[in-house]
């Protein structure tokens, strides 16, 4: 059993937070984890993206071919439209419904939602409404994260809530529980839209 995912957005938005959980959960289940990261120019908007692919057997290479991607998750919707190429047949995208509107020319809001439906398996959730919602603001990521966890065959939501443990221990209990919270509620919505 293998995904690949490509976790797209703008920097500072929490993306390679996702891959370190992602990354935690598979390692504890003993699965193999190549990662593959690209950071933009975060402090002035840029794109991030993180190629990461999980298999129960050893992987080869850290990068995603053309056409091989489950699963496109970004928190800005038309940086999942960048990467439809490495999209499979039958793929899912997951993805914020806000733009982040950091160039002048940021296509209309219609066009962007018309070409991503084209693709079939999409879940669009406006995430920082609902890191609002459970009083945890700053989880927007987690709740994408969630919202992933509805569609990631080959790790199990309980291991990535462990992953969440471990990842923002550090920052004390109050902050886990948020990150939690938003990492529910995230999963129990995109079940309703599945």
């Amino acid at each position: 059993m293998k995904q690949d995912i490509i976790l797209c957005g703008v920097g500072g938005q929490g993306i390679l937070s996702i891959a370190t959980v992602i990354g935690w959960a598979a390692l504890d289940q003993n699965l193999y984890l190549k990662q593959a990261e690209v950071h933009g120019m975060s402090q002035r908007g840029g794109d991030v993206q993180s190629n990461l692919r999980i298999s129960s057997d050893p992987i080869h290479s850290d990068l995603i071919p053309l056409g091989g991607c489950d699963l496109i998750v970004s928190l800005e919707p038309m940086e999942a439209l960048r990467y439809l190429p490495y999209l499979k047949p039958g793929g899912w995208i997951i993805t914020a419904s806000t733009p982040f509107v950091n160039i002048p020319n940021y296509p209309e809001m219609e066009t962007v939602n018309g070409e991503l439906d084209k693709v079939g398996n999409v879940i669009r959730l406006d995430v920082e409404a609902i890191a609002h919602e459970v009083n945890s603001p700053r989880s927007a990521n987690m709740v994408l994260l969630g919202a992933t966890a509805s569609v990631l065959d080959i790790l199990e939501p309980d291991k990535l809530i462990e992953g969440i443990t471990n990842v923002f221990g550090r920052k004390g209990q109050a902050i886990v529980d948020t990150n939690i919270a938003a990492f529910r509620a995230g999963y129990e919505r995109a079940e309703q839209h599945k």
